[in-house]
């Protein structure tokens, strides 16, 4: 879902945008409407005045799939503000995987509104891309801690927290799964077995892969320069080695009811009736929904054998942000809209029309929220998850190690150099 990205580029992305931001600074910037009640100030070299009429030019960056809802919205914030200043909003089509990279690539042509993932908050924040929180009591009060930690670089809010479901859990048929049997990873493979069916997981990718690691006691993290890692995933010592976790997962990959599967084969082998659990987030729940019909059940990560113990599965949780361009030249105005799109009003809209959960506390609390299973079972998971913070060369020594595992170390590699080369990739530093 998340992948690592190239970091030479990022560097010379960055380079060029820290530029850009010293030659903004001694230009200045182009003068526009701000709210009613907002001083003249200037941020990241886009300056305001206090004129209070005018036309206000505003691109919000979203996927396609959410034009629907944030039309919505942007409907009811021009009703809101009407007669401050005339809006023209557009929304342009971009993958919020992709914000960081085309925010940065080219900062001052990137739209004064986007949406992201959490874990691309301090690269945006290092390169002077997102204007800070104007209002960043009344969001800190509003919106749950995770969402409100994941969103702030030392001590300062620079994003409006969206949603609190990004991340992973699990979804099971119940015409084939009691809750008794997705307890256990091994109680599901079981039934699969048994009825020539298949549990799907991703394993190529190290978002889920950390689920095997996260709770044994082993250690994994990044850097304080948010480039390169630390790992003993390796470790000779303790309850759980390295060892252990790579010989449950070749144990677990020899299974008939394990397949290895990206989200989308997930949803087309439960089409096809071969898969009876997987996986997967809450952007799956509509279509394994129009499949399963009530039969739909969803919930934590089972717990796992390793070392001849039952450990539960982790999971990397995060929380999708809503950020202003600091080279708006209509930060203030742009904040507004941020702001809007992300209250308690539009986090509700969003969970009704799109199914994604709300960060602020009094939308989750609805009974809507409370009835969803998607929504239930990333709240039961996140008791397990971590924050996703990790340097880029994590990404390819994760494939590289989980497609080994799923093959079933065909090439008879021995289990601690398995895991000597992924900590060894894992924690390599990238030249400069």
């Amino acid at each position: 879902m998340k992948k690592g990205r190239d970091f030479m580029k990022r560097k010379r992305l960055l380079s060029a945008v820290l530029a850009g931001i010293f030659a903004v600074s001694m230009l200045g910037g182009c003068a526009s409407a701000v709210p009613q009640g907002a001083t003249e100030t200037t941020q990241g070299g886009a300056q305001e005045t206090d004129r209070t009429s005018g036309t206000v030019k505003l691109r919000v960056w979203a996927e396609e799939s959410t034009y629907d809802a944030l039309n919505k919205m942007i409907d009811s914030f021009k009703e809101e503000y009407k007669g401050q200043a005339t809006f023209d909003i557009t929304l342009e089509q971009n993958a919020d995987s992709d914000t960081r990279d085309n925010v940065l690539g080219d900062v001052h042509n990137a739209a004064d509104v986007f949406i992201f993932a959490d874990d691309q908050v301090a690269s945006m924040v290092a390169g002077g891309a997102l204007y800070p929180v104007p209002n960043a009591d009344e969001v800190k009060k509003a919106n749950v801690e995770g969402a409100i930690d994941a969103a702030t670089v030392n001590d300062t809010l620079y994003a409006y927290p969206m949603t609190a479901d990004n991340g992973y859990f699990l979804y099971y048929n119940k015409k084939y799964l009691s809750d008794s049997d997705v307890k256990t990873l091994d109680g599901i493979l079981k039934v699969a077995e048994k009825n020539h069916k298949k549990f799907m997981m991703d394993w190529s990718s190290g978002w889920y892969l950390y689920s095997f690691f996260g709770n044994t006691g082993l250690d994994f993290g990044v850097n304080d320069d948010n480039v390169t890692n630390h790992c003993d995933w390796n470790s000779t010592e303790g309850e759980i080695k390295g060892v252990d976790i790579a010989q449950a997962m070749l144990d677990i990959s020899s299974s008939s009811g394990f397949e290895n599967a990206v989200n989308e084969d997930f949803i087309t082998n439960a089409k096809k009736g071969s898969v009876i659990a997987g996986v997967s987030g809450v952007w799956s729940e509509t279509e394994l929904k129009k499949i399963w019909g009530d039969d739909l059940g969803a919930a934590k990560l089972p717990t796992y054998t390793v070392a001849g113990k039952q450990v539960q599965m982790a999971s990397f949780t995060g929380y999708k942000l809503m950020g202003v361009n600091a080279y708006s030249a209509n930060p203030q105005w742009a904040a507004k809209l941020a702001d809007w799109m992300t209250n308690e009003q539009n986090q509700t809209v969003r969970f009704e029309m799109n199914g994604q959960g709300p960060s602020n506390t009094k939308a989750a609390d609805s009974d809507a929220v409370k009835a969803s299973p998607s929504i239930q079972a990333v709240i039961a998971q996140s008791e397990f998850g971590k924050l996703q913070r990790v340097g880029n060369s994590y990404w390819d020594a994760c494939k590289t190690f989980g497609n080994t595992m799923v093959a079933g170390n065909p090439n008879h590699v021995k289990l601690q150099e398995l895991m000597d080369n992924l900590v060894s990739g894992i924690t390599k530093s990238v030249a400069g």
